[in-house]
């Protein structure tokens, strides 16, 4: 049974796109440049806990702060 609530914890790659609002290939980006959320590989597979996103959230600076301190290395690009 512990297997089954393991399973029903981890999110997909489309999941947790959807739920940090960003384009799959954005969440690929940053997990090959080590940006994102802390992930499981299974096999082939790409899984994410819920716990590990938010705690990626809450190390993502937010505001107006200053850019000498991204949050742990976790600094977001966005190109035009």
């Amino acid at each position: 049974m512990a297997d089954t609530n393991l399973a029903q914890t981890l999110l997909t790659e489309t999941e947790v796109a959807k739920q940090l609002r960003v384009s799959l290939a954005a969440l690929r980006k940053w997990r090959v440049l080590n940006r994102g959320p802390q992930f499981l590989k299974i096999g082939s597979l790409v899984r994410y806990r819920q716990a590990d996103i938010d705690q990626w959230l809450e190390s993502v600076p937010a505001g107006g702060g200053s850019q000498d301190h991204v949050g742990g290395g976790h600094q977001l690009a966005w190109k035009s």
